[in-house]
């Protein structure tokens, strides 16, 4: 399908969103990179959003909350996505203990 936008920053926008929403279907790659029926869903739907004038925000909200968490690759930080933006951290520094302790010994 071809898109047509008032502005390039609507274009801009569409292009930018659709490449952080992970395909319902292919869950390893963009609705940008995705040709499954239910990613050209939701890219027409995007594209409806980004012209009626929807923020970011509200747009992935309306993916998230039809699909999941899982839909957007940049998880906010709240509720349980705390666990994976401080998990690495975590994991790092109980690596840090665990190899000061076996040094000592």
């Amino acid at each position: 399908m071809l898109y047509e936008f008032e502005s390039s920053q609507q274009e801009k926008r569409f292009y930018l969103l659709i490449s952080e929403i992970r395909c319902p279907k292919c869950t390893s790659g963009s609705i940008a990179s995705s040709d499954a029926p239910v990613s050209r869903d939701l890219k027409n739907k995007v594209y409806e959003l980004v012209l009626s004038g929807a923020t970011d925000q509200e747009i992935k909200f309306y993916v998230s909350d039809r699909f999941g968490d899982f839909s957007d690759y940049r998880p906010s930080m709240e509720g349980a996505n705390y666990f994976l933006w401080f998990s690495p951290f975590a994991v790092f520094i109980l690596l840090i203990i665990i190899f000061s302790i076996k040094r000592r010994v």
